[in-house]
């Protein structure tokens, strides 16, 4: 059998900077995580210090280990490196065993009888990204940095929500493998399901250390076994398992994980094994024209889905720190906010194992870009073979887990293309189109033909079309947040909002630990540094004064409320996308995580904490969502009886159908109820429905607003919606009023007044603390309890403040 031989330990990283220092290295690992574990580099992650170290990428390094000797117990020995960041060379002894240029391939060289000094030499990306685009040409992207013209993660880079540190190192695994007559070289599983039974068809290709006699191979699942013979170098074994449980996403079955194990025989005697886990189900992506445009309907096992989706970046800058852990906890985060679906975004990398297990585990669905993003791509060599070899060895690695289901050509190019002024400025030159209209979609069609493939997104489907047209396929909207404001996403109904977002800062306790000894303010040096967006800061204040009057000079309630205008913005989107089910068919936020402390458009800030947008998404993405919704022409905040309707929609994504009765009240800020009723409501499962509400009930003027209740038959709190009919600006709350109290494992508040959107901001008790909810409003009269986690000296006045909320403009 294969015998593999790790080879983590005893590397050294050789130092440039004229001093000859060799360092101890971690592998895998990345130079910047070897500099910091030395002390010769500030970290990156604090202050400014990003800056002090840019020289980094701009440097050669250099690995360096003692190769053992593979012993006479195997033919074959392979020196197999599963990722190397990014342009190197390898040497034995001095002499070269290859040269590499991919950070997302694998690489395997033959030692076999060979020891001696191992050697691997790093190229700047820098240099190498030059030298490429001296050769094949300039081309336009959305940044200054080349990553266009590297095989690498883009965001290493720099982008608008990330550091430019560029990174090089062995940052994924390194080992020895013996072996002997012959080896399982790759597997492609075609998963299906056909009539009840799941079917299973290994494509199997084997290397061998020579011509031989035919092997056998024989596979096994669901305790189903079958058994093929190979003359050659490939063949195919096929399993049909009867009965076979479905995989289903997060909240619509479960998740059954089938272990599917092969064997290469040699005779009686096995050569080599392979083993993954996978699950059956199918999936679809339904396109087809109807009266609204192009729809763009995931559908899995027969179930059309509306995804609740969240867009995924690398979650570090420094992607080799990324443990199995920490992928399972954030992925277990994003189950927990009702998310079902993560879009794996172009400007970072094909993730490891750990995080599409984690998907396969948990029920989130995996949308997977190729790592191509805001940027012209050259299709010249040698950029063209690497894609292509990249592209073909990571479909396959990634085809046995049942959680990806969809792959996607790139981020934003064909918009770009059209939008950024790249068209006039390539005059015919090759941007990357070819990629993603040719090459990606034969690779997927040629080695998964059991998934879709779009070429983009966004992407209408058509040239004949707008790459964006919210009418067809995809859509990014992003006009909203640059130039207009969150009420905006209310004016159309995209098919696919596959991006969308809204900046906030990080939570109080991580911008205090990334910014030491730093008197905070919106625009003090350091928060200012950790604001990556261009004019970053001129958009969160312009985006909240159309809401509230601006705090000057007030960091904690600034902090406060661009968090909540960021809640604001999101729940603005989703709860409008979702009441048009089935013409939308999907919201994924931009973004779950970060990549380390920032201000950004996460819900989970850069030290794993979440930001008030995390509880308002388990809200949103909850079976059941309420939600105040305005159809028609007219102006219903003009008066009652205006052409405009105002309509509750009851959302029901659960299987079962919901019947309820609504409360419904018109109230003013003052807490009297002018009027009420209470209609019944029916939705039938995945299905919304509508409740017009009685013109006396709708508010008028900024002192009223609405309030509808609705009991959730799966239990819990009574869900809620508000409809508020002015800006906050304009609207005369009283001063709020409340009494805190502390309760086991938390914190009660019972409110006096009004109380609109009473966060508590668990972090400023303690750095480790952590709070159950974001912002929730309460009438007069209302109590809630918010569990904390981690506080270890509970004090009331402190949790007082620590608890914020929306106050009367002036």
């Amino acid at each position: 059998m294969r015998q593999v031989t790790p080879l983590t330990d005893g590397w050294i990283l050789h130092h440039p900077e004229g001093t000859g220092q060799a360092l101890p290295a971690s592998v895998p690992g990345c130079v910047h995580t070897d500099l910091l574990a030395a002390g010769l580099i500030p970290d990156p992650f604090l202050g400014r210090d990003e800056t002090e170290v840019a020289w980094v990428g701009r440097r050669t390094w250099t690995y360096e280990r003692d190769l053992p000797a593979g012993g006479s117990a195997h033919e074959r020995t392979d020196l197999v490196f599963d990722g190397l960041d990014t342009v190197a060379e390898i040497l034995l002894d001095g002499r070269p065993l290859g040269r590499v240029r991919n950070m997302h391939r694998s690489y395997r060289f033959d030692v076999t009888g060979l020891s001696g000094r191992l050697t691997v030499r790093f190229a700047s990306a820098y240099d190498e990204a030059e030298a490429v685009r001296g050769a094949v040409g300039d081309r336009p992207g959305a940044y200054p940095e080349p990553y266009q013209y590297v095989r690498k993660m883009a965001c290493s880079f720099g982008w608008d929500w990330g550091p430019t540190l560029v990174t090089a190192g062995i940052w994924r695994p390194v080992r020895l493998e013996h072996w002997s007559t012959a080896r399982i070289a790759r597997v492609r599983p075609l998963v299906t399901v056909a009539d009840g039974a799941g079917v299973v068809e290994l494509a199997v290709d084997v290397e061998r250390t020579e011509g031989g006699a035919p092997l056998d191979v024989e596979a096994s699942v669901g305790g189903v076994r079958a058994r093929a013979r190979f003359e050659g170098t490939a063949g195919t074994v096929r399993l049909r398992v009867p009965d076979v449980r479905l995989w289903w996403p997060r909240g619509y079955g479960e998740q059954p994980l089938y272990d599917v194990e092969l064997t290469l025989l040699d005779g009686e005697g096995a050569v080599d094994s392979w083993r993954r886990r996978t699950g059956f189900r199918t999936v679809e992506l339904d396109t087809s024209p109807d009266a609204h445009g192009t729809g763009f309907t995931l559908v899995v096992n027969g179930e059309r889905l509306f995804a609740r989706g969240v867009n995924w970046i690398p979650d570090d800058a420094f992607p080799s720190r990324i443990t199995r852990d920490r992928y399972r906890r954030r992925l277990e985060q994003a189950a927990a906010a009702g998310v079902d679906l993560v879009r794996v975004w172009g400007g970072g990398i094909y993730e490891s194992e750990d995080f599409y297990d984690a998907c396969d585990e948990l029920g989130l669905l995996v949308w997977q870009d190729f790592p191509f993003a805001c940027a012209a791509y050259p299709e010249e060599q040698p950029l063209r073979g690497e894609v292509e070899a990249e592209a073909r060895e990571n479909v396959v690695r990634l085809m046995p887990h049942p959680s990806l289901v969809l792959w996607n050509g790139n981020n934003e190019n064909q918009w770009g293309f059209r939008d950024w002024g790249w068209e006039p400025a390539l005059a015919g030159d090759s941007w990357g189109e070819g990629y993603y209209l040719g090459l990606l979609p034969r690779v997927v069609a040629e080695s998964d033909p059991t998934r879709p493939y779009t070429a983009g997104s966004p992407w209408s489907g058509s040239w004949l079309r707008h790459p964006n047209d919210p009418d067809h396929g995809t859509h990014h909207s992003w006009e909203v947040w640059n130039r207009r404001d969150y009420a905006d996403y209310r004016l159309d109904v995209p098919r696919f909002v596959a991006e969308f977002g809204w900046q906030a800062p990080p939570a109080y306790a991580t911008l205090r630990r990334a910014l030491p000894g730093e008197e905070l303010a919106a625009d003090s040096p350091g928060v200012l540094h950790h604001q990556k967006a261009a004019d970053g800061n001129g958009k969160l204040e312009r985006g909240l004064a159309r809401h509230f009057a601006v705090p000057e000079g007030d960091f904690d309630r600034w902090h406060y409320l661009t968090q909540l205008n960021q809640v604001r913005a999101v729940a603005a989107g989703i709860e409008h996308w979702r009441s048009h089910w089935p013409v939308c068919a999907g919201s994924v936020v931009w973004q779950l995580n970060d990549c380390w402390p920032v201000t950004s458009w996460s819900a989970i800030d850069g030290d794993g904490r979440e930001k008030p947008l995390y509880h308002e998404l388990r809200r949103l993405y909850a079976d059941r969502l309420l939600t105040v919704r305005t159809d028609g022409d007219g102006d219903a905040s003009a008066g009652r009886g205006g052409g405009r309707r105002l309509v509750v929609a009851a959302v029901n994504q659960a299987a079962e159908e919901w019947r309820t009765v609504l409360r419904l009240r018109r109230t003013a800020v003052d807490g009297r109820v002018l009027a009420e009723a209470e209609p019944r409501c029916a939705a039938d499962a995945r299905t919304v429905a509508l409740v017009e509400v009685p013109a006396e009930l709708v508010p008028v003027g900024p002192e009223e607003f609405l309030v509808a209740d609705a009991q959730d038959p799966a239990g819990g709190e009574p869900l809620r919606a508000l409809h508020f009919p002015a800006a906050d600006r304009d609207i005369p709350y009283p001063r709020p009023e409340f009494e805190v109290a502390l309760a086991p494992e938390g914190v009660t508040v019972t409110a006096r007044t009004l109380v609109r959107d009473l966060l508590l901001q668990a972090d400023r008790l303690d750095p480790e603390a952590s709070a159950d909810r974001g912002p929730v409003t309460l009438l007069p009269g209302e109590r809630v309890t918010i569990g904390v986690r981690g506080w270890q000296t509970p004090d009331p006045k402190a949790a007082r403040a620590a608890l914020y909320c929306v106050e009367p403009a002036g």
